[in-house]
């Protein structure tokens, strides 16, 4: 069901982006109505080709846009790009410092023309001393603490998804909402900026505060003293694994009644959480003795029966048959534009939030290639001819 209206239908977004940060703003904006062009090579976004860890980024990050492929080398192309620049509200990029300014699409120079745009710019770093560092999701995790406090002693471990390229993108389209806000009041527009480092130091920010307060250096994860006496990942019986947590003193009552452990329950060393994360070494290898005597299925009711938290390990590949996601309305049908399954429907993750009850609906598969090309030519005027001599000159395709 596609709701009625959404908050940013009547928003234009001009998108010079590829790879995740960039394409993570862009779906942002038009999974909230925005109308996000994006403005593709004339070989296309690289993104639409790669494999391995990168076989899902296009599919993923580039729903509800409209695709304009151009040969920004020629002024032609250039002259084409700047006439819906000079209609949008929005520009956004994330391409190495420099490369907009050499098709005069910098934001130094837009804002003399069109005082009105917000420019949001997708970096490696905010300005300052590493700006001029060519940066990824996994260096900044690396030279952010996110890689140490995730892998074991002296593995340092990147996270298993694209978060700080997920997460920058997300910071940048929360900048473009903010200044369009202010916009509202003033009638201009501004520059905004979002970078992978600043943002990974936000998500370890946690752990200095956390070393601000005891002093004490936070171990990884791998080798963390717990803030909870059972908050671990448990094997069970036939060696499957479950992940269990009793995070406060009444949910340990709870606990021991739902096990009859009546002996851990009346230990005075294990009567308060402070007391179990201290006696770890004694309370936990007891429960392991007896999880490996239950099945997942039987360990999973208990802790469901008794609203205690748990958790299966689940494979990304499992979350397409959830029961939960699916009875929500979590996942939404995509035509896949590219890899070796193109043109197959598929699901993928919508927003995660709901507006008026709602989930936010996908209006538009991933665009093949300059799909939108003639259409958008056509709204600025250009006519038949103009546009067969563009693509006889390679300039569109």
């Amino acid at each position: 069901m596609v709701k009625k209206s959404l908050p940013y239908s009547g928003i234009r977004v001009i998108e010079f982006t590829h790879m995740v940060m960039g394409p993570t703003c862009g779906m942002v904006l038009a999974d909230l109505g925005a109308e996000v062009i994006k403005i593709e090579p004339l070989e296309g976004d690289k993104t639409r080709h790669l494999l391995g860890s990168g076989a899902g980024f296009f599919s993923m990050f580039n729903r509800n846009k409209k695709s304009i492929s151009v040969d920004l080398k020629t002024s032609e192309g250039r002259e084409l790009v700047e006439k819906l620049i000079a209609s949008a509200d929005v520009v956004s990029e994330n391409f190495r410092a420099g490369m907009m300014a050499t098709y005069g699409f910098d934001y130094e120079t837009l804002a003399k023309k069109y005082p009105h745009l917000i420019y949001v710019s997708h970096k490696g770093f905010l300005p300052g001393p590493y700006d001029h560092r060519t940066a990824l999701d996994e260096v900044v995790q690396m030279m952010g603490g996110l890689a140490y406090m995730t892998g074991p002693e002296g593995r340092p471990l990147r996270a298993g998804s694209s978060v700080n390229d997920i997460m920058g993108g997300i910071f940048g389209a929360i900048g473009v909402m903010a200044a369009l806000k202010e916009r509202d009041q003033t009638g201009l527009g501004q520059e905004v900026q979002s970078a992978l480092f600043e943002n990974n130091v936000l998500l370890v920010g946690q752990h200095m505060m956390q070393f601000a307060t005891t002093g004490k250096a936070p171990s990884p994860m791998p080798s963390r003293i717990s803030a909870w006496g059972i908050y671990d990942v448990f094997e069970v019986k036939n060696q499957e694994q479950i992940f269990l947590a009793v995070v406060s003193d009444t949910q340990w009552e709870t606990f021991c009644q739902a096990f009859k452990l009546e002996v851990l329950r009346a230990d005075e060393r294990l009567k308060t959480n402070n007391l179990r994360v201290q006696n770890r070494s004694l309370l936990l290898p007891i429960l392991r003795e007896l999880f490996l005597t239950i099945d997942l299925d039987e360990v999973a009711a208990i802790f469901e029966k008794n609203g205690l938290p748990y958790a299966p390990i689940t494979k990304p590949q499992d979350l397409f048959e959830d029961p939960h996601l699916l009875a929500t309305n979590g996942l939404g049908e995509v035509r896949m534009s590219s890899g070796p399954h193109a043109g197959e429907v598929t699901k993928t993750p919508l927003l995660p939030i709901t507006l008026g009850g709602e989930r936010l609906p996908i209006r538009m598969d991933p665009p093949d290639l300059g799909q939108h090309t003639q259409e958008l030519l056509k709204l600025m005027n250009y006519s038949e001819e103009e546009i067969a001599e563009l693509r006889n000159k390679k300039i569109i395709q």
